[in-house]
């Protein structure tokens, strides 16, 4: 999906995960359909936005100077992808990975979304640019459903004045480790009740970035009040 480009607009790339970035349990080009859809609607200081969506291939970030804000929607690879040697090997995608860390270091904006925080497993920067991930082995979500998320109060501008919560249906994502410079904005409950962090910012690494652990699929993208969070997460990057 491609919406009009103008030089006055904020530019917009949203990644959908494929190949290595891909998995059987996640349709990323139809969220990255409805994450376009939604963040083509957008005016940030009187701006618009255009909006681009993309594969992961190793020349995707070729020109991405040109970029205001990345969107990350991509994952892990399938069951045996990498072993069986399929595609580009992690030499050829060391220029991908090395064109991010150099951009958001360099003031970039990025909006992570969901699997993000298992996504890249090839680039040692990642996860400082993400500030936090998912741990292999440890990180879990239960069953797919209803799901309350519970925004922090305060200043913040992606939450101040915004509603308590957020409600949708989505998977719910646990036990992620969290950088101690991330500010955590947003829980979940776990099957305990426990909270677990799901949305977060961090601008340690001299940009910045939020990451939201919400969207699994497109139900989740059906909640006005998810689109809500999204809309206050990219106009926070924008600004």
């Amino acid at each position: 999906m491609t919406t009009t480009r103008d030089d006055s607009s904020h530019r917009i790339l949203v990644l959908a995960g494929r190949g290595r970035y891909e998995d059987p349990w996640h349709d990323h080009a139809a969220t990255s359909h409805r994450l376009a859809e939604a963040l083509s609607e957008l005016t940030v200081h009187d701006r618009p936005t255009s909006v681009v969506v993309r594969s992961t291939f190793p020349d995707a970030l070729d020109d991405l100077d040109a970029v205001d804000l990345l969107v990350v929607n991509a994952g892990t690879s399938w069951p045996g992808f990498l072993e069986a040697g399929i595609g580009p090997d992690d030499e050829a995608w060391r220029p991908f990975h090395s064109a991010l860390s150099r951009w958001a270091r360099d003031g970039g904006r990025v909006l992570a979304v969901h699997q993000a925080a298992n996504t890249f497993a090839d680039s040692e920067d990642w996860r400082d640019l993400l500030g936090g991930r998912w741990v292999p082995g440890e990180s879990y979500h239960p069953p797919f459903g209803p799901a309350t998320v519970r925004l922090a109060t305060g200043g913040h501008p992606i939450v101040a004045g915004a509603p308590d919560t957020v409600e949708l249906e989505d998977e719910r994502y646990c036990d992620l480790r969290v950088a101690e410079s991330s500010e955590v904005l947003g829980w979940v409950p776990d099957d305990e009740g426990a909270s677990q962090p799901v949305l977060w910012t961090t601008e340690e690494h001299g940009g910045r970035t939020v990451y939201c652990g919400l969207g699994h699929d497109v139900r989740a993208y059906d909640s006005p009040s998810y689109l809500r969070l999204l809309a206050r997460a990219a106009t926070w990057l924008l600004s």
